[in-house]
Parts: structure tokens; C-alpha cells; sequence
């Protein structure tokens, strides 16, 4: 029987994309992609012949890129002491302020149905409704019952490093990674806290705000404009 981590290596194993989006992530907006995920279920191994599958549907939804550095990222919370020394490695290696782009995702599951037939005939039936109907923001994975949220992950991080030189590029093109002349930063991270400063003035928690700027480390630089802008609300 194999322990928790064998599960885990099996299930990226045996994950398989039929249907690939046919675009990659925005660069500069939402992205909500919907996802087939089609498995055998747990019980057929006690019922042979009898082919059945399960299909789970949902929409990953996909934040805006978010500008950031080796230093910003060891001011997230939730990093182990591991992780924190690689963070600490990229900041000697590529320089403290040498830009990246941070994905974040949410999950909405839709529902789950069983359907009649062996596992690849339902992964193409799907694929093919889709491909009929032009839905670009779609994928089917072939995934493993118990780990279907595995197959879901290995599917999303692929996408993710697929779509990342496209983001990139664009950023590029636009002036987005050059650093700032007054913080040194990535003109892009700056652009983003002046949308911030204008969030807070429209209703967006300052809290929010805050803590970008201490992760940026830019507080003290901004303070007056943040005092300014949380009683101005």
C-alpha cells in the first residue's frame, strides 16, 4: 500500500490534459477558466465491467499577475523556514528588486455527475462539445478519483508556466519591469499601489493598502499620502 507522498506522485503521474485552453492567462485583467475533471470512481474496482465516470466541473478563477520581488516575497506570511532561505538565495543571486509576476487562483466548484461510459470516451465527448461550441477558457483533464484536486493543480501550475512569458513579454513591452526612478522597484509594482491609493479613496479596506506597502517596504515613503487618503474617504 503506498504511503501519502507514493498517492501523490502516482496521481501527477497518471494526470493527463485531453483539452488545453486556447489562451493563456490575461496579463492585465480576471481570468475564469472553466475545467472538466474526469475520473474513475473509487467503487469500479469492486464492480468490474461496469464503466461509469465521474465528472467534476468548476471555474478556476485567476487574479491579475501581481508584480513581485525576491524581498517582497519574504515579507508574505505562511512560508516555512525552507522556503523563506530559498526567498533569501534569489535575493543574493538576482538582487533584491529584480522582478517576477505572482499568480493567485480560486477554485469554484460547480457540481459532479456520473455518467455511463469508460473514463476517455467522456474526456473526449467533452473536448468535442467544447471545440464545436468555440469555448476557449475550458479544459478537460483525466485525473485520479481520489486526487482529483491534484490533477486540477498540476494542470493549473503547467498553464501557469505556459502563460508566463506571454505575461511577461507584455509587461515588458510596456515599460512594466524597469525600475522606478524614485524606488527602484519595478515600474509596475508602483503603478499598482497608485491603483491601490485609488481603491481606498473609492471603498477598498485600507488595511489592504497597508500591507502592500510594508511588504514593498515603502511605508514611511508613503505614509502622508496614506493618512491623506484613509481620512479623505
Amino acid at each position: 500500500m503506498q504511503d501519502a507522498e507514493g498517492r501523490l506522485r502516482e496521481a501527477v503521474r497518471l494526470t493527463r490534459v485531453v483539452r488545453l485552453p486556447k489562451q493563456h492567462l490575461a496579463t492585465f485583467g480576471v481570468t475564469r477558466l472553466r475545467y472538466y475533471v474526469v475520473t474513475k470512481p473509487l467503487y469500479q474496482e469492486l464492480v468490474p465491467g461496469n464503466d461509469e465516470t465521474v465528472v467534476r466541473e468548476g471555474t478556476v478563477v485567476a487574479e491579475r499577475p501581481a508584480m513581485v520581488t525576491p524581498t517582497y516575497m519574504l515579507n508574505l506570511e505562511g512560508f516555512g523556514d525552507e522556503a523563506r532561505r530559498y526567498m533569501e538565495g534569489l535575493v543574493r543571486r538576482l538582487g533584491p528588486n529584480s522582478p517576477g509576476l505572482l499568480y493567485q487562483y480560486r477554485n469554484e466548484p460547480a457540481g459532479m455527475e456520473i455518467v455511463g461510459d469508460e473514463v476517455s470516451a467522456v474526456a473526449q465527448r467533452i473536448a468535442g462539445d467544447l471545440d464545436s461550441r468555440s469555448v476557449d477558457l475550458a479544459s478537460v483533464i483525466q485525473g485520479v478519483d481520489e486526487l482529483w484536486d491534484v490533477s486540477l493543480l498540476k494542470f493549473i501550475y503547467e498553464y501557469t508556466a505556459a502563460s508566463l512569458s506571454s505575461n511577461l513579454g507584455e509587461m515588458k513591452s510596456m515599460g512594466l519591469l524597469e525600475p522606478d526612478p524614485g524606488t527602484e522597484l519595478p515600474r509596475g509594482a508602483v503603478t499598482r499601489i497608485e491603483e491601490m491609493f485609488q481603491q481606498v479613496r473609492q471603498g477598498l479596506d485600507p488595511a489592504v493598502l497597508k500591507a502592500e506597502l510594508d511588504r514593498w517596504g515603502l511605508f514611511e515613503q508613503y505614509q502622508d499620502r496614506f493618512f491623506a487618503a484613509v481620512m479623505g474617504r
